[in-house]
Protein backbone atom coordinates (compact mmCIF):
# COMPACT_ATOMS: atom_id res chain seq x y z
CA UNK A 1 0.00 0.00 0.00
CA UNK A 2 1.58 3.36 -1.32
CA UNK A 3 1.67 6.64 0.70
CA UNK A 4 -1.24 8.78 0.79
CA UNK A 5 -1.28 12.18 -1.18
CA UNK A 6 -1.71 15.07 1.15
CA UNK A 7 -5.20 15.36 -0.45
CA UNK A 8 -6.46 12.57 0.88
CA UNK A 9 -6.27 13.49 5.08
CA UNK A 10 -6.35 16.51 7.10
CA UNK A 11 -3.14 18.32 7.39
CA UNK A 12 -3.40 17.68 11.26
CA UNK A 13 -2.39 14.39 10.28
CA UNK A 14 0.68 14.52 8.90
CA UNK A 15 2.67 14.40 11.88
CA UNK A 16 1.70 10.65 12.10
CA UNK A 17 2.10 10.11 8.63
CA UNK A 18 5.55 11.49 9.02
CA UNK A 19 6.58 8.58 11.07
CA UNK A 20 5.94 6.13 9.12
CA UNK A 21 8.47 4.77 6.42
CA UNK A 22 6.62 4.39 2.49
CA UNK A 23 7.89 0.81 1.77
CA UNK A 24 6.37 -2.28 2.91
CA UNK A 25 3.56 -1.27 4.41
CA UNK A 26 2.60 -4.57 5.71
CA UNK A 27 5.84 -5.25 7.24
CA UNK A 28 5.88 -1.44 9.17
CA UNK A 29 2.23 -2.99 10.40
CA UNK A 30 3.29 -5.88 12.00
CA UNK A 31 6.40 -4.47 12.96
CA UNK A 32 4.82 -1.87 14.79
CA UNK A 33 2.35 -4.26 16.35
CA UNK A 34 5.31 -5.97 17.79
CA UNK A 35 6.92 -2.77 18.38
CA UNK A 36 4.01 -1.59 20.64
CA UNK A 37 3.44 -4.61 22.66
CA UNK A 38 7.02 -4.83 23.64
CA UNK A 39 7.53 -1.20 24.74
CA UNK A 40 4.27 -1.35 27.09
CA UNK A 41 5.35 -4.82 28.21
CA UNK A 42 8.55 -3.64 29.46
CA UNK A 43 7.19 -0.83 31.39
CA UNK A 44 8.03 -1.09 35.56
CA UNK A 45 4.48 -2.00 37.16
CA UNK A 46 5.09 1.36 39.35
CA UNK A 47 4.63 3.79 36.01
CA UNK A 48 1.42 1.96 34.79
CA UNK A 49 -1.03 4.50 36.53
CA UNK A 50 1.38 6.97 36.41
CA UNK A 51 0.50 10.48 34.91
CA UNK A 52 3.33 13.15 34.59
CA UNK A 53 0.53 15.92 35.37
CA UNK A 54 -2.70 16.03 36.96
CA UNK A 55 -5.02 16.63 34.07
CA UNK A 56 -2.61 14.14 32.10
CA UNK A 57 -3.45 10.65 31.09
CA UNK A 58 -1.86 7.89 32.78
CA UNK A 59 0.29 5.49 30.93
CA UNK A 60 -2.47 2.70 30.83
CA UNK A 61 -4.77 5.41 29.40
CA UNK A 62 -2.41 6.18 26.77
CA UNK A 63 -2.61 2.74 25.59
CA UNK A 64 -6.36 2.82 25.92
CA UNK A 65 -6.93 5.50 23.56
CA UNK A 66 -4.43 4.19 21.21
CA UNK A 67 -6.47 1.01 21.27
CA UNK A 68 -9.75 3.22 21.03
CA UNK A 69 -8.06 5.78 18.34
CA UNK A 70 -7.71 2.26 16.10
CA UNK A 71 -11.49 1.39 16.54
CA UNK A 72 -12.67 4.54 15.22
CA UNK A 73 -10.40 4.23 12.55
CA UNK A 74 -11.17 0.56 11.68
CA UNK A 75 -15.31 1.50 11.54
CA UNK A 76 -14.17 4.34 9.32
CA UNK A 77 -11.91 2.16 7.34
CA UNK A 78 -15.05 -0.15 7.37
CA UNK A 79 -17.41 2.34 6.37
CA UNK A 80 -14.95 3.32 2.98
CA UNK A 81 -14.14 -0.07 1.96
CA UNK A 82 -17.75 -1.37 1.99
CA UNK A 83 -18.53 2.21 -0.55
CA UNK A 84 -21.19 2.96 2.44
CA UNK A 85 -21.81 6.79 1.14
CA UNK A 86 -25.06 7.10 3.76
CA UNK A 87 -23.10 7.17 7.31
CA UNK A 88 -21.74 10.16 7.95
CA UNK A 89 -18.51 9.90 9.56
CA UNK A 90 -18.24 12.28 12.31
CA UNK A 91 -14.85 13.32 14.29
CA UNK A 92 -13.69 11.74 17.11
CA UNK A 93 -13.26 13.31 20.89
CA UNK A 94 -10.11 11.21 22.22
CA UNK A 95 -10.79 13.46 25.71
CA UNK A 96 -14.42 12.42 25.64
CA UNK A 97 -13.45 8.85 25.31
CA UNK A 98 -10.60 8.58 27.78
CA UNK A 99 -12.83 10.51 30.57
CA UNK A 100 -15.24 7.37 30.59
CA UNK A 101 -13.11 4.33 30.33
CA UNK A 102 -11.77 3.23 33.54
CA UNK A 103 -8.11 1.27 33.49
CA UNK A 104 -6.71 1.70 36.46
CA UNK A 105 -7.56 -1.75 37.83
CA UNK A 106 -6.72 -3.44 34.71
CA UNK A 107 -3.73 -5.26 34.08
CA UNK A 108 -1.53 -3.95 31.70
CA UNK A 109 -1.31 -7.60 29.97
CA UNK A 110 -5.23 -7.58 29.30
CA UNK A 111 -5.15 -4.09 27.54
CA UNK A 112 -2.48 -5.45 25.75
CA UNK A 113 -4.76 -8.17 24.83
CA UNK A 114 -7.45 -5.84 24.00
CA UNK A 115 -4.94 -4.17 21.35
CA UNK A 116 -3.48 -7.04 20.09
CA UNK A 117 -7.42 -7.71 18.84
CA UNK A 118 -8.53 -5.00 18.03
CA UNK A 119 -4.49 -4.33 15.80
CA UNK A 120 -5.61 -8.12 14.11
CA UNK A 121 -9.23 -6.99 13.12
CA UNK A 122 -7.53 -3.61 11.44
CA UNK A 123 -4.94 -6.19 9.95
CA UNK A 124 -7.75 -8.09 8.37
CA UNK A 125 -9.87 -4.96 7.07
CA UNK A 126 -7.01 -3.64 5.46
CA UNK A 127 -5.41 -6.89 3.85
CA UNK A 128 -8.91 -6.84 1.41
CA UNK A 129 -7.82 -3.68 0.32
CA UNK A 130 -5.94 -3.60 -2.82
CA UNK A 131 -3.99 -0.45 -3.54
CA UNK A 132 -7.15 1.11 -6.20
CA UNK A 133 -9.38 -0.04 -2.81
CA UNK A 134 -6.86 1.92 -0.54
CA UNK A 135 -7.41 5.23 -2.23
CA UNK A 136 -11.07 5.48 -1.69
CA UNK A 137 -11.93 8.17 0.17
CA UNK A 138 -14.95 9.71 2.83
CA UNK A 139 -15.42 12.47 4.11
CA UNK A 140 -14.75 13.89 8.26
CA UNK A 141 -15.93 17.15 9.15
CA UNK A 142 -15.24 18.47 5.21
CA UNK A 143 -12.01 16.67 4.79
CA UNK A 144 -11.28 13.90 2.87
CA UNK A 145 -9.48 10.83 4.31
CA UNK A 146 -8.77 7.72 2.31
CA UNK A 147 -8.02 4.02 3.22
CA UNK A 148 -4.39 4.87 2.96
CA UNK A 149 -4.44 7.46 4.77
CA UNK A 150 -5.92 6.23 7.90
CA UNK A 151 -3.80 2.91 7.31
CA UNK A 152 -0.40 5.30 7.99
CA UNK A 153 -2.15 7.32 10.93
CA UNK A 154 -2.48 4.51 12.74
CA UNK A 155 0.80 3.51 13.07
CA UNK A 156 2.35 7.07 13.42
CA UNK A 157 -0.10 7.41 15.98
CA UNK A 158 1.27 4.77 17.78
CA UNK A 159 4.99 5.68 17.24
CA UNK A 160 4.00 9.28 18.52
CA UNK A 161 2.50 8.04 21.81
CA UNK A 162 5.77 5.53 22.33
CA UNK A 163 8.07 8.71 21.86
CA UNK A 164 5.47 11.16 24.29
CA UNK A 165 5.82 8.44 27.00
CA UNK A 166 9.39 7.71 26.85
CA UNK A 167 9.94 11.56 27.01
CA UNK A 168 7.44 12.77 29.64
CA UNK A 169 6.61 9.49 31.47
CA UNK A 170 9.80 7.15 31.57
Amino acid sequence: MNKPFTSEYNPYFQKYIDLVPSEEYLENFNANTTDVIAFFENIPLAKHNYKYEPNKWSIKQVLMHIIDTERVFAYRLLVILRKDETTVLQPYDDDLYASNVNVDNREMSDILEEFQLVRKNTAFLLKEADENQSQLTAKIDQNPISVRAIAYILLGHAKHHLSVITERYL
